[in-house]
């Protein structure tokens, strides 16, 4: 007898894809916003927070979009 293996390690890979793609946008979005920041002589980090959060808001959409039933 055979078992055959159930799809999880896709979805595990499709997970840990997502991760990866949150990791690498958000660490850009912050020297993004640095970099910006510092261009503009910007005195408080207002792109330093803000490109982040429309990244994670960005994210959370994708996340919802892609879990939702359709």
């Amino acid at each position: 007898m055979t078992k055959q293996s159930p799809q999880k390690p896709s979805i595990l890979l499709q997970y840990l894809g997502l991760a990866t793609q949150l990791v690498a946008a958000l660490l850009i979005a912050v020297y993004g916003g640095f970099w910006l920041d510092k261009k503009l002589a910007v005195s408080i980090p207002v792109f330093a927070w803000l490109l982040p959060l429309l990244i994670l808001i960005g994210m959370l959409v994708k996340v919802i979009r892609d879990t939702s039933n359709k």
